[in-house]
């Protein structure tokens, strides 16, 4: 399938439906047709690996061939001046998000991204590089804790923003860094429980809200059987 193959194809299983949840879930209507990220994911396995087709859909605008492109991208042919290209035009957290799970994080230069974007101004290349610290916790596995606990000062800083889809993909790199294992479990909650004592509103809530997930009995529980 080329561009326009696959632009029909989306739009003949496009619903209002779709839309309409999309709404609700604060996330741009502009450029959608309506169809859910189950329907992409099975197109996408059907189309495979394909840098090309993913550019073109990308520069197509569509919302759901922006989400498509990252999941059909090549990572081996993604350059940094794509990466940066891509970021400066996400729109929701919903197209970042996506980009950066099902793409940016299998590039070589993610680690890199993910702590040059965290100081970015802009909100969305800014939620980027959180995004992208969450989702080298489930991409790269041979990383050491060392990596991880690194990060930490940037999500403290990152923290300080009060900015609604920044502070949420900060609270979202700390919550899943701390449950990758005990080590940074300890680190992560330490750091969840200073922030929880700011004067900053921000950083109280990011604070907050990760503590109490990684304090929690479950998230122990699942750890200490890792350990064994």
């Amino acid at each position: 399938m080329d561009k326009d193959e696959v632009l029909t194809w989306l739009k003949r299983r496009g619903t209002k439906r779709t839309i309409q949840a999309m709404a609700r879930y604060g996330i741009p209507s502009d450029g959608a047709v309506g169809v859910p990220i189950g329907t992409l994911l099975t197109l996408s396995k059907r189309l495979g690996k394909d840098h090309t087709l993913a550019m073109a859909l990308w520069q197509s605008g569509c919302y759901e061939a922006r989400l498509l492109a990252a999941m059909i991208d090549d990572p081996r042919r993604v350059m940094p001046r794509q990466m940066n290209t891509w970021a400066a035009s996400f729109d929701s957290w919903a197209v970042c998000d996506t980009v950066c799970f099902h793409l940016f994080s299998r590039t070589p230069f993610a680690w890199e991204k993910a702590r040059q974007w965290s100081a970015s101004p802009h909100e969305f290349v800014k939620r980027s590089g959180f995004a992208l610290m969450a989702s080298l916790v489930l991409r790269d596995k041979a990383a050491p804790a060392k990596q991880f606990l690194a990060l930490l000062p940037l999500i403290e800083r990152g923290a300080q923003d009060e900015r609604n889809f920044v502070k949420k993909s900060v609270n979202w790199a700390l919550r899943t860094i701390g449950k990758r294992d005990p080590v940074l479990n300890v680190a992560a909650l330490k750091l969840a429980k200073r922030l929880a004592l700011s004067e900053n509103a921000s950083c109280r809530w990011v604070g907050k809200d990760a503590a109490r997930e990684l304090a929690s009995p479950k998230v122990r529980s699942r750890l200490a059987s890792r350990a064994k």
